[in-house]
């Protein structure tokens, strides 16, 4: 069982910066590709930015591309969501995700079916 656990959400100003962080349990989370998702009211979950096990492999969503930098901290069990020039239509809550059979593939997986585990979120508000 892989428990994660995301913190650092919080409100801030249009064109701030948030670091989101997410630990892990998980004993291989080194073997681990990573995902953050987010959803606001109304909106289905959509995938935010993904990374590989090793970290060499990173994607982005069309919307945050630019803005956002997803990274990680094996020796920390630990991935980030570095935001930036935050804008009001990012107001969302933010979920971790695991994909526990990562070192199995080749590609980051963008779609919400492909992470096996998952925190509880993090609430992100941008005011206007």
């Amino acid at each position: 069982q892989v428990q994660l656990v995301e913190s650092g959400g919080g409100l801030v100003q249009a064109g701030g910066s948030l670091r989101l962080s997410c630990a892990a349990s998980g004993r291989t989370f080194s073997s681990y590709a990573m995902g953050w998702f987010r959803q606001a009211p109304g909106k289905e979950r959509e995938f935010v930015a993904g990374i590989n096990w090793s970290g060499s492999i990173t994607a982005y969503s069309d919307s945050v591309k630019g803005r956002f930098t997803i990274s990680r901290d094996n020796a920390k069990n630990t991935v980030y969501l570095q935001m930036n020039s935050l804008k009001s239509e990012d107001t969302a809550v933010y979920y971790c995700a695991a994909d526990t059979a990562a070192r199995y593939r080749i590609v980051v997986v963008r779609t919400a079916t492909g992470y096996e585990y998952w925190g509880q979120g993090t609430q992100v508000t941008v005011s206007s």
